[in-house]
């Protein structure tokens, strides 16, 4: 089992709860042989469902203003609450509020890259020192409203695991996305090709505190599951 505690940021960083707007460009694709191994160590033996899901997002308000995101989970952890849970090894982005704050309240592990993606724009380009990712979005049927909770699982630099809850709402189109990878970053786990994608159109998105997650030692003569 499990128990929580709030871990709190430094006060130089924009603190959580976050409360943003954005657009954004998801897609996904069967996990690779390596992508288990892009997890930290504490998550490896986790759990979970083959499943790569990677997304452009266009923040348009944030606690530190507008900026834009490039980011990826290897595969989706499952936990014994029903809702699978993502783990970002991979971020980019073009603030460095943002990756001060990402870094300070939940453990992302942010880094700055480029990005050429206009507004209303079909393709989504993010350069880093010696790596790219393009997605050209193909968006699919009229916009239908979407409501839904998501979980993230971070490990910081200290070892401690941290539990983030998410809320998003929005409208979304099906999409395909073709995407194209190169350079040492991103990892090898993140596949090149053509995938099934979501278009998602002024949506709102609420970041929860981080919450460090606690293994309890199992009662004697009930052993854990």
């Amino acid at each position: 089992m499990f128990a929580v505690s709030e871990s709190v940021p430094p006060p130089s960083a924009a603190p959580a709860p976050w409360s943003t707007r954005l657009e954004a460009v998801v897609w996904w694709h069967r996990a690779t042989p390596a992508a288990r191994t892009a997890l930290p160590a504490a998550l490896r033996a986790r759990p979970a469902l083959p499943l790569t899901v990677v997304a452009f997002v266009r923040y348009t308000a944030t606690p530190v203003g507008p900026y834009r995101e490039v980011l990826a989970t290897p595969v989706l952890l499952l936990q014994r609450a029903l809702l699978p849970a993502a783990t970002i090894p991979f971020i980019a982005v073009d603030s460095p509020a943002s990756l001060a704050a990402g870094r300070a309240n939940w453990a992302l592990p942010k880094t700055i890259a480029r990005f050429d993606w206009p507004p209303n724009g079909r393709e989504a380009v993010a350069e880093g020192d010696g790596w790219s990712v393009a997605a050209r979005i193909r968006a699919l049927g009229p916009a239908l409203p979407f409501a839904a909770p998501a979980a993230d699982r971070q490990v910081s630099e200290a070892g401690e695991e941290l539990a983030i809850a998410l809320r998003a709402c929005g409208r979304a189109r099906l999409a395909t996305v073709a995407v194209e990878v190169d350079g040492p970053q991103p990892p090898g786990w993140l596949r090149a090709g053509r995938h099934p994608g979501m278009a998602i159109i002024g949506a709102r998105l609420h970041v929860g505190r981080p919450r460090s997650v606690v293994t309890a030692p199992a009662p004697p003569g009930n052993p854990r599951a």
